[in-house]
């Protein structure tokens, strides 16, 4: 049996409400459909479908279980017997609940809850058929070229890119052999100059002692 929900429950007590809902379930079955207050009806639906699903299996534990909900042994059977099968192939939603307005005298809001047995009719799927647009047709040979038109494009950058790289690479590699060339030049183009001052030095260390004299 389900368990209540919180809050005030049916009747004055909780043996009481499971005797009243028991009850309710027991008629349910035995006449497909029963007349009570809306809130009745919503605390009795998950009872019925839990005992209905019971009933689909079929088996003795499964029977056993529901004697043991049901008032009445004429209820199980024809709960087995007759609503089992009529709801084998449908998975859920054994129930209906149908708002009847309020109650003269207390105005108490009125629904009757009843037994789904209408066959299951499964919706057909109806695929719609892919319409070829006419426009994306033409288009798609465009985008094609331009895509090949881009790699073309990032090809020759990629090329170019790789050929001043390994320039740079190469001038990156000669230039050390050049600078250093360029000193032994320089100290060549300077070395006669120095040997060149130097007599007239000697010269001129000559020419003094002779003016002493």
């Amino acid at each position: 049996m389900a368990a209540p929900t919180k809050g005030p429950r049916l009747g004055g007590g909780p043996a009481h409400e499971r005797l009243m809902l028991r009850n309710m379930a027991t008629s349910l079955f035995l006449h497909g459909r029963i007349e009570t207050t809306e809130t009745k009806a919503k605390r009795l639906r998950p009872l019925a479908e839990r005992l209905v699903s019971f009933a689909k299996r079929g088996d003795l534990a499964a029977r056993r279980r529901v004697i043991a909900q049901l008032m009445d042994k004429t209820a199980v059977h024809k709960l087995f017997a007759e609503v089992a099968p009529l709801v084998a192939d449908r998975p859920g939603g054994y129930t209906r609940i149908t708002k009847l307005g309020f109650r003269k005298g207390d105005n108490a809001p009125m629904a009757v809850i009843e037994l789904v047995l209408e066959p299951v009719s499964p919706k057909a799927v109806t695929k719609k058929p892919k319409v070829a647009n006419a426009v994306k047709a033409a288009a798609a040979p465009a985008v094609v070229a331009e895509e090949a038109a881009v790699e073309e494009v990032v090809e020759d950058v990629v090329e170019e890119t790789a050929s001043d790289v390994a320039a740079e690479a190469v001038e990156a590699t000669e230039a050390p052999a050049v600078v250093e060339e360029a000193p032994a030049a320089e100290v060549e183009a300077e070395a006669p100059a120095v040997e060149e001052e130097a007599p007239v030095a000697e010269a001129e260390e000559v020419a003094e002692p002779t003016e002493d004299k």
